[in-house]
């Protein structure tokens, strides 16, 4: 019987105090690169708690909008884009190397990472950069996006994600953050989720039945109070329910 892996994903390195409890628990993690959150002291924290951990690490670009956590969509042209992303890598390279350690992916954030995944120039521009920045540098990023097709075309390996903290529409876009139930805060909840994405390849929705997502990772948000018990909640939830737990990069930890 073949058994089902999944990779756990967290965004860390944006200030949250849980990042010490969250890290070991996760099999990836998305460090902010100083733009959207964090700076050269945290995203040093970040990398030495992965590397002691044995998690994956990957740069977390996104907009230069503190004020709403990178969140917002703003206007930006393909190449600004690719600028973006290539030079918040850069930043996080060499701090990751300073610690010993190796930047394996790139995941953009909010606003970012949904222009990329429906505009395909965008979507383009970044995977080019990403082809061209290191020798089998990945992008994760959702299934079915603009992003995927262009990671394809470019040559960029390319892992699929799915939210174990969100609900999801009818129409495979994740629900809104400002309607109420679209983030999830239960443990309980989280991790059931992320049992029916890793095993069934189902995500629930807000006002639906659930729907099919295609999953190579499952995110964990780490800015919220209840990251790390979110976190442990989902990864007991899968290793009992038969998943192994391995970073696309290949290292397994449960």
């Amino acid at each position: 019987m073949t058994t089902r892996t999944i990779d756990l994903n967290a965004d860390v390195g944006e200030g949250s105090p849980h990042d010490a409890e969250l890290i070991p628990l996760v099999t990836s993690a998305n460090i902010a690169c100083g733009a959207h959150a964090g700076d050269e002291q945290t995203m040093n924290a970040a990398a030495r708690l992965a590397i002691d951990a044995g998690v994956a690490i990957g740069a977390h670009p996104g907009h230069a909008d503190r004020e709403h956590f990178g969140r917002r969509e703003l206007p930006i042209a393909p190449d600004e884009a690719a600028s973006l992303v290539a030079n918040q890598y850069s930043r996080l390279v060499a701090v990751v190397e300073r610690c010993g350690g190796a930047v394996r992916y790139i995941k953009p954030h909010g606003g970012l990472y949904h222009q990329a995944g429906r505009d395909p120039d965008i979507a383009a521009a970044i995977a080019g950069c990403v082809a061209q920045l290191a020798d089998g540098l990945a992008l994760l990023a959702q299934p079915g996006s603009a992003l995927e097709a262009a990671a394809r075309k470019a040559g960029v390996p390319f892992y699929a994600e799915a939210f174990a903290d969100r609900l999801y529409q009818a129409d495979g876009t994740l629900a809104p953050r400002s309607l109420a139930g679209a983030v999830l805060t239960d443990p309980a909840a989280a991790a059931g989720q992320a049992v029916s994405l890793a095993t069934r390849g189902e995500a629930a929705t807000l006002d639906g039945p659930a729907i099919p997502v295609r999953c190579d990772s499952l995110c964990l948000h780490g800015d919220g109070p209840h990251a790390a018990a979110i976190a442990a909640a989902v990864r007991s939830a899968l290793q009992g329910a038969g998943v192994s737990i391995r970073s696309f990069t290949g290292s397994e930890t449960g």
